[in-house]
């Protein structure tokens, strides 16, 4: 059976929200699997529905930029938050945001795309780590377009403009006004920011996302005694309350939590005297699904000093 460490005990809890010893006793049931503690304390109702990104450890920033009915979010890491923080590393992620609107998705392209400054992108991010003395990487990048209508950025609790550790972009097609559509594109993404869906609607969700859904609601079913035919439905009821829960479309208003966005979009359509469209969204949070390595600084110093 592997070890179970305090560091093991602490991240599980960040990860789950569960208490301390059933942290524990999951990593211990579960040989030191970290995903599948998660799992065994979601089956004993100790954790929360889902694995929320905001838990997850890594440093820099995304960058969200549009132009005309185009917008990208690009998202950038460094070793530290103090580098987060650097003018130098800030313009980088800047311009490089700004140069995902011609490339799009592919990060090698964006890599090999040329530079304001000469050279292409990955030769100033080798500059980078040279002055700035610290690892960065180019991560991901997603563009969104519409034919007519508005892209709609939003950064929550910005480190400069258009930089953060929470890049949104909403993606409204229609006619309407721009300021209505402006207007309208704010409240979502700060929706999109607070409510992390994981798809614009159920067809969207990761089929394997749902069958480990369904397996946790069976594992939990199972446990109550119920006759099979209880439980099956049990199980259906769960995973449709999961699927309908992580479908931004479905997903309640967090402004006022009653109103489903769909229909906070077909308000504002008539409102607006013309059909508006949520054509797609993007939702970067900084470090998700990165998993950040411990480190003992003590530890780091001592065996640097050959003790």
């Amino acid at each position: 059976m592997a070890e179970v460490t305090a560091s093991m005990v602490k991240e599980l809890r960040d990860k789950s929200g569960a208490g301390m010893m059933d942290c524990k006793k999951a990593l211990a049931e579960t040989s030191g699997d970290m995903e599948a503690a998660v799992d065994w304390l979601r089956t004993k109702g100790l954790a929360t529905a889902s694995k929320k990104s905001s838990r997850t450890a890594a440093e820099g920033l995304v960058g969200v930029a549009v132009n005309g009915t185009t917008g990208t979010a690009v998202e950038v890491n460094s070793e530290t938050d103090f580098v987060a923080k650097n003018d130098q590393f800030q313009d980088f992620v800047r311009t490089v945001t700004q140069l995902a609107i011609e490339t799009g998705d592919d990060v090698e392209a964006l890599a090999a795309a040329s530079y304001p400054t000469g050279g292409t992108v990955a030769d100033a991010l080798t500059t980078n780590i040279a002055t700035i003395g610290e690892n960065q990487t180019l991560r991901r990048a997603r563009r969104l377009s519409v034919t007519q209508g508005a892209v709609v950025p939003y950064v929550h609790n910005a480190a400069a403009p258009g930089l953060g550790k929470i890049g949104v972009l909403v993606a409204l097609e229609s006619s309407a006004p721009s300021e209505k559509l402006e207007a309208l594109g704010k409240q979502l993404a700060m929706h999109v920011a607070a409510a992390f869906p994981l798809a614009l609607d159920e067809s969207g969700i990761d089929s394997e996302v749902i069958a480990r859904e369904r397996a946790i609601a069976q594992e939990k079913a199972a446990e109550s005694g119920k006759p099979a035919e209880v439980v099956a439905k049990m199980v259906d009821g769960a995973v449709a309350k999961f699927v309908k829960e992580n479908a931004l479309l479905n997903q309640l208003f967090v402004m006022d939590g009653k109103t489903k966005i769909s229909d906070v979009v077909a308000a504002a359509a008539k409102e607006a005297g013309a059909p508006i469209v949520l054509k797609d969204y993007v939702r970067f949070q900084l470090g998700e699904g990165i998993e950040k390595k411990e480190s003992d600084f003590a530890a780091e110093v001592a065996a640097a000093a050959g003790v």
